[in-house]
C-alpha cells in the first residue's frame, strides 16, 4: 500500500511537471524567426521517430499493463508527446526540410544504421517481445525499455541543447529533458521492489 501511494505521489509530480514544462509555449506551430542550425534540423528529424515509438509503446501498455501506475504513465507521455511531435513536424515543414514518415513509429528500418544517431530506439525485435509479453512481465520490460528509450532522449536533447541554434528548439530540448528525466527517476521507482 505504502509503495502504492509512493508511485501515485511521483505520477503527480510527473504531471505536474509536464504542465509546467508545457507553459512557455515552445509548443506553437512555427520555429522562431532567429533562424535555425543542421543540429535543429537533426534533433527534430531523429526526435520524430523517437517520439512515435514512446507512443507505440505506450499504446501496449493500455492493453497489455497490469499495473494502473504504468497504465496512467503511459498515458501522460503519450499525451506530451503527441503536440511535441506535431511542433517538430511543423518546424520542419518551415524549414523546408522533410519530415520522417509516421509509418515508420520508430521501428521499420530505423534499424538499419540510422538507429545510431537516435539512442535508446528499440529494435523491431525487443519491440516485438514487449508486443507479446503481458501482465507483470510487460510491466518490466516496459519499464526497462522505456527508461533506455527515454535516457536516448535525454542524450539527444543535451546535443540539442549544447549545438543547436533555434530558440525554441532548444527550449523544447530542455522542455524534453526535464520531463524526461522526472519520468525516468519515477519508473526506476516502479521498478524497484
Amino acid at each position: 500500500m505504502k509503495k502504492a501511494l509512493g508511485v501515485t505521489a511521483l505520477t503527480v509530480a510527473v504531471t505536474l511537471a509536464l504542465a509546467g514544462c508545457g507553459s512557455n509555449d515552445t509548443t506553437g506551430s512555427s520555429a522562431s524567426t532567429g533562424g535555425h542550425n543542421q543540429q535543429d534540423v537533426a534533433f527534430a528529424t531523429d526526435m520524430i521517430p523517437h517520439h512515435l515509438q514512446a507512443v507505440q509503446m505506450a499504446e501496449m501498455a493500455q492493453t497489455q499493463a497490469s499495473s494502473n501506475d504504468v497504465k496512467t504513465l503511459a498515458d501522460q507521455m503519450k499525451a506530451a508527446q503527441g503536440p511535441e511531435i506535431d511542433t517538430m513536424t511543423q518546424w520542419l515543414k518551415s524549414w523546408g526540410e522533410d519530415v520522417p514518415d509516421e509509418s515508420m513509429g520508430g521501428m521499420d528500418g530505423m534499424d538499419s544504421g540510422s538507429n545510431d544517431s537516435m539512442p535508446g530506439m528499440m529494435s523491431d525485435q525487443a519491440m516485438s517481445e514487449l508486443g507479446a509479453a503481458t501482465g507483470d512481465t510487460f510491466d518490466q520490460m516496459w519499464l526497462e525499455s522505456m527508461i533506455a528509450h527515454h535516457e536516448g532522449a535525454v542524450q539527444m536533447a543535451d546535443t540539442e541543447i549544447a549545438d543547436g541554434k533555434d530558440p525554441d528548439t532548444v527550449a523544447l530540448a530542455k522542455s524534453i529533458k526535464a520531463a524526461q528525466t522526472t519520468e525516468i527517476a519515477t519508473m526506476k521507482k516502479m521498478l524497484t521492489p
